[in-house]
């Protein structure tokens, strides 16, 4: 015979609590004793109870989900480290209050539709952005929608801004830059992201704020995050400015593809040209030589993230932004 599936009537009953109390804890309310919690949990432990998510969504109009948004193409996602470690902490985070993450691919128009209806659709309780782009008309279409959204990392150009968690970008760049002024290098070039995120513009901006009128076109070359991004990139400034003895790239991966690029140069590193980096990401330490570089703090900002968005759906009507301090780590490239 089949076993019929415990309810919460026989978690209430095997606690000695009334179903109600049950009920309460098993939405989030803070305000149940711990003795009431803990025979609670015992009870729930000892009859195999598994939440009906459906039921409960019935009542509190929440799916117990978030989707995780991801403004980029499929294949970057498994290039970037940064991305495995925001995915990996985000998951934690939010099952602490047993919410579960959905993945979702954003990185073209086609993406764009398919994420937008499957939110509409009343499929997840808010949304968490990842390297979103300024311009994007998913921000727009997600106000429209009234979905509750947060991103890792500040949106650009929002006359409505999106609250966010992110690391000191322009800060981070001015150490970095300071940094390699501070080792005697002169003529110091950068990598940069895409100008469209803030990890791109920031970073760049803090360059500038160190060397004004230092960092001529000639010393700015644009990357895409990509290591073959960075190794392109590192080519270009070699053919256009070859006296180069230090370059701050906006990646830890553009930084490997840059290193690349100067051991085809013949160039030795860091004799001839110094590499920093930004992130301190796995790819910063599997390097040769391993990178000098700026640690961004990624867990936490994967924590704050979720912490802001759960805000939101809780019902805050306002969160401010996170920004988190970057810390520089020097190894053997620069």
């Amino acid at each position: 015979m089949t076993r019929k599936r415990p309810t919460i009537h026989d978690v209430a009953a095997a606690a000695g609590i009334s179903r109600g109390t049950v009920s309460r804890v098993l939405n989030g309310d803070r305000y149940v004793s711990t003795a009431a919690r803990a025979a609670i949990e015992r009870a729930i432990a000892e009859t195999g109870y598994v939440v009906n998510r459906n039921a409960r969504s019935l009542v509190t109009q929440r799916t117990g989900s978030v989707a995780l948004v991801l403004s980029e193409p499929q294949e970057k996602l498994f290039e970037d480290p940064n991305f495995s470690v925001l995915l990996r902490t985000a998951t934690q985070r939010l099952a602490q209050r047993d919410v579960s993450l959905v993945l979702m691919i954003a990185g073209d128009g086609g993406d764009r539709d398919r994420v937008m209806r499957y939110l509409r659709g009343g499929h997840a309780d808010g949304v968490l952005l990842v390297s979103t782009h300024a311009g994007d008309p998913l921000l727009d279409a997600l106000e429209v929608a009234g979905v509750p959204a947060v991103a890792c990392g500040e949106v650009l150009g929002r006359r409505s801004p999106i609250p966010y968690a992110a690391a000191d970008d322009r800060e981070g760049a001015r150490q970095m830059t300071r940094y390699l002024a501070g080792r005697g290098r002169r003529r110091i070039a950068t990598i940069t992201g895409p100008l469209d995120t803030p990890g791109g513009l920031r970073r760049l901006e803090g360059f500038v704020d160190v060397l004004g009128r230092r960092a001529t076109k000639k010393l700015i070359a644009h990357g895409d995050y990509t290591r073959r991004g960075g190794e392109v990139a590192m080519a270009e400034l070699l053919e256009r400015t070859p006296g180069i003895d230090a370059v701050f790239v906006g990646s830890d991966l553009m930084a490997a593809g840059a290193l690349a690029a100067l051991r085809a140069a013949g160039r030795r590193v860091p004799e001839d040209v110094a590499v920093g980096g930004f992130d301190d990401s796995a790819v910063a330490v599997s390097t040769h030589p391993p990178l000098t570089t700026m640690r961004q703090p990624l867990e936490r900002v994967a924590e704050e993230t979720v912490r802001l968005l759960l805000d939101l759906i809780d019902g805050a009507g306002h969160v401010d932004p996170v920004v988190l301090p970057t810390e520089l780590v020097v190894r053997e490239s620069a």
